[in-house]
């Protein structure tokens, strides 16, 4: 993991949203219990947890808004595929969300090829997800596009190889990306732990000392300049 991080600083990245994410552009989003606001909305509603999003970005006059990785979130009530069972429950983000209008077009960061794809169908779920694998200096892992349009899975094949700068997908609407405001998740794993088309983009606190040895800070190919 050490080798990978050294790695990953040291490399130049095409911008995922095709330009860089910076402080002209992007503005940080709270989804954690200290936002007050929060408790405000109706979050099983996306259209009105829609209208929260948006209305902070448009009061901010930004294009996107940007947040979470291993933030404990107040947002996934919302859905009962966070409930493992009635002692452990997912809140802890993982990956890093990328909010931004539906449609908005997704790069690839590096060159890398198709390890699998699925439609994470339901309410609080991922939608159509894309994961690619990479390899720098002999070091294997991931990055994991979830919320996507349901037709950026229908003609993709495992195995498909992008060069960096590619356009893959976009930002898919509500209900098809798994019934959320349209956004990006997207995520960095050293290891795919068997998982294909899907893998755990939210943890509990139990589970977090595994899940953040496997899941690195995504923002090691964003550079979001904050």
């Amino acid at each position: 993991m050490k080798k990978l991080i050294e790695l990953l600083s040291s490399h130049n990245f095409y911008p995922i949203m095709g330009e860089p994410l910076s402080n002209q552009n992007t503005t940080k989003l709270d989804f954690s219990p200290a936002n007050a606001a929060l408790s405000k909305i109706d979050l099983s509603k996306t259209i009105e947890f829609n209208a929260y999003v948006f209305g902070q970005l448009i009061s901010k006059n930004k294009k996107f808004g940007i947040g979470g990785y291993l933030e404990q979130r107040a947002i996934y009530g919302r859905s009962p595929v966070f409930a493992l069972d009635q002692l452990n429950f997912r809140n802890i983000h993982l990956g890093i969300d990328i909010w931004v209008e539906a449609g908005q077009p997704i790069f690839v960061p590096l060159p890398g090829k198709v390890h699998s794809f699925m439609d994470n169908a339901g309410f609080g779920n991922y939608g159509p997800t894309i994961i690619l694998e990479h390899e720098l200096d002999g070091v294997t892992f991931f990055t994991l596009y979830g919320h996507l349009m349901v037709n950026d899975i229908k003609l993709i094949k495992v195995g498909t190889y992008f060069q960096a700068g590619d356009h893959f997908c976009h930002v898919g609407p509500f209900p098809e990306n798994g019934d959320w405001p349209p956004h990006l998740h997207f995520q960095l794993m050293t290891d795919m732990d068997g998982n294909w088309g899907d893998f755990p983009g939210v943890c509990s606190l139990g589970e977090l000392p595994k899940f953040r040895e496997i899941c690195l800070d995504p923002d090691l190919i964003l550079s979001a300049d904050l």
